[in-house]
């Protein structure tokens, strides 16, 4: 299982971890295809926190408390948001509720990425953007 904190933006679904779901907003977009929901959760573990997307059922399959296991997922960008994901491969799975320790901050998705300059098929952090979510901002 790989700690939020150490997820890095990558093409290859390859990202095993676990947390919790903090929060939800749902939106509906369309494609060539018809309509296709989706929702942006705000998810975190005892590390760090991160955005993830849901797609069509599995937006109504997790709430907030729900303890979610990511198999295969990939962290990268969407419509220029940085997010986890599943992916075609991928694949989540409840298994639990309410019962992990958790932070908020930092959140990996508000963080501003560059490619490393030794290794182009990687990235490293350049700056924080904001100190928390601007989609889900402290209540």
């Amino acid at each position: 299982m790989v700690p939020l904190k150490d997820v890095v933006p990558a093409a290859q679904n390859n990202i095993n971890t676990r947390f919790i779901l903090l929060d939800k907003s749902m939106k509906t977009s369309s494609s060539s295809e018809g309509l296709h929901k989706t929702c942006l959760a705000l998810v975190a573990d005892e590390t760090a926190a991160v955005h993830f997307q849901l797609w069509g059922d599995e937006c109504n399959a997790f709430e907030p408390g729900d303890i979610i296991r990511l198999s295969n997922g990939i962290f990268s960008y969407n419509r220029n948001s940085l997010l986890l994901r599943a992916g075609k491969r991928g694949k989540i799975e409840k298994v639990g509720e309410f019962m992990i320790a958790f932070v908020e901050t930092p959140n990996m998705s508000v963080i501003r990425w560059v490619p490393d300059p030794n290794n182009s098929k990687k990235y490293i952090q350049e700056a924080v953007i904001s100190p928390h979510s601007r989609i889900f901002p402290p209540k």
